[in-house]
C-alpha cells in the first residue's frame, strides 16, 4: 500500500492522465460511474484525478515536517545530552513545556506567528514534534555518552566529533527511526486537519485535507467528495503506522 502511495505521489501521470484542475460545469457533482471513477466535485472536476495528485503535496507535509522535527529534536537532544548541565536543564525545562501542549495545539502556535501556507505547516508540525524527539535522543545520548566504550575513546584522546558521529550518533538514532515512522502517520492527519480548517493548502491545489474540507458542504448531496479523500489519509496512516509498529517490535526483539 505504502509502494502505491508512493508512486502516486512521484509518478501520478502514471495513473491519471487527466488533468486535476480541469473544470466542466456541465459534470457538476457526478456520482461515481465509468467516466468518473471517484465522481466529480461541485466544479466539474474529476476526483480521481485530484485524489492522486493530492497524494504529493499531503505526503510532503507530513513527511517533511517529520524529517524537521526531527533534525531539530536531533540538536536539541544532542545538546542536552553531551552538553554542560546547565544547558541540559534549560533544553529539557523547555521541552517538558513543549511535551506538556498537544502537538496540534503547538502548531498552531507557530502558523499564529508565521502565518498559513503549506510551507509554514510543514514548518509548524515539524516544530511541534521536535520535543518528543529531543527528549528521546537526549536520553539515549546521555546512555552513550556514559557508556564504557565511550569513555575508552575519551581516554585514547579521540576527538569529541569523532566520537559523536561514530558512536553516540548511530547508537541514538536507532528508536529515532521507530518513533518518526510512528510519528508521521500522526503529522499526516494534523497535516490534514490544519488544511482542512483553512491554513495550509489553498485551492485549486488538491491536498487530502483542503479537499476534505470543500466536501463538508456537500455530504448530504454529493457524499463521494469528502469519503475518498477520507479513506486516502486512512488508509495511508494506517500502513505508516503499521510499519512503525512492525520495526518497533523488530528493535524489541532483538534487544
Amino acid at each position: 500500500m505504502l509502494v502505491m502511495f508512493l508512486v502516486a505521489a512521484l509518478w501520478p501521470a502514471l495513473l491519471t492522465a487527466a488533468d486535476s484542475a480541469a473544470t466542466d460545469y456541465t459534470a457538476t457533482l457526478q456520482a461515481p460511474s465509468a467516466a468518473h471513477l471517484l465522481g466529480t466535485d461541485q466544479l466539474g472536476r474529476d476526483l480521481y484525478s485530484r485524489l492522486i495528485h493530492g497524494t504529493r503535496p499531503s505526503l510532503l507535509i507530513g513527511l517533511g515536517s517529520t524529517a524537521v522535527g526531527v533534525l531539530l529534536g536531533s540538536v536539541i537532544g544532542l545538546l542536552a545530552g553531551i552538553g554542560p548541565r546547565i544547558i541540559d536543564t534549560i533544553l529539557m525545562r523547555l521541552t517538558d513545556i513543549g511535551l506538556a501542549f498537544p502537538e496540534i495545539l503547538l502548531a498552531l502556535l507557530v502558523l499564529a506567528v508565521l502565518g498559513p501556507g503549506t510551507v509554514n505547516v510543514l514548518l509548524a508540525i515539524g516544530i511541534g514534534s521536535a520535543p518528543g524527539y529531543a527528549r528521546l535522543i537526549r536520553a539515549q545520548a546521555h546512555t552513550i555518552h556514559a557508556s564504557n566504550y565511550v569513555r575508552s575513546a575519551v581516554g585514547f584522546g579521540i576527538a569529541p566529533v569523532v566520537i559523536l558521529a561514530r558512536h553516540v550518533l548511530p547508537n541514538a538514532f536507532g528508536p529515532v527511526v521507530v518513533l518518526a515512522t510512528i510519528s508521521a502517520g500522526t503529522n499526516i492527519i494534523i497535516a490534514a486537519g490544519l488544511s482542512f480548517l483553512g491554513f495550509g493548502a489553498r485551492p485549486p491545489d488538491p491536498e487530502w485535507g483542503l479537499a476534505l474540507a470543500e466536501g463538508r458542504n456537500f455530504v448530504q448531496h454529493a457524499w463521494w467528495i469528502a469519503l475518498f479523500p477520507g479513506i486516502a489519509i486512512t488508509l495511508v496512516v494506517i500502513a505508516v503506522t503499521v510499519l512503525g509498529k512492525t520495526l518497533e517490535a523488530r528493535g524489541a526483539g532483538r534487544r
